[in-house]
């Protein structure tokens, strides 16, 4: 993959989890701008445990509290 291609992420189906690629996961020793592919096939949800199998790539991201209004 590209250097300059657009940064992904990747949702667990299990519990949700957000796995950003743009911003990484730091806690879990994942530095910022690790891509998908470049993460260990061993790594596992930090929430639920669920393998790396059980992410799906999402296209776009709603907050769950997200509210629309009108003006």
């Amino acid at each position: 993959m590209t250097e300059n291609a657009e940064f992904k992420s990747w949702m667990c189906l299990i519990c949700g989890y957000i796995y950003d690629e743009a911003a990484g996961s730091p806690d879990e020793g994942i530095a910022l701008g690790t891509r998908w592919e470049d993460i260990p096939i061993d790594w596992t949800c930090p929430e639920c445990d669920a393998r790396k199998d059980d992410f799906e790539m999402v296209d776009h991201i709603c907050p769950v509290d997200f509210e629309v209004t009108w003006l």
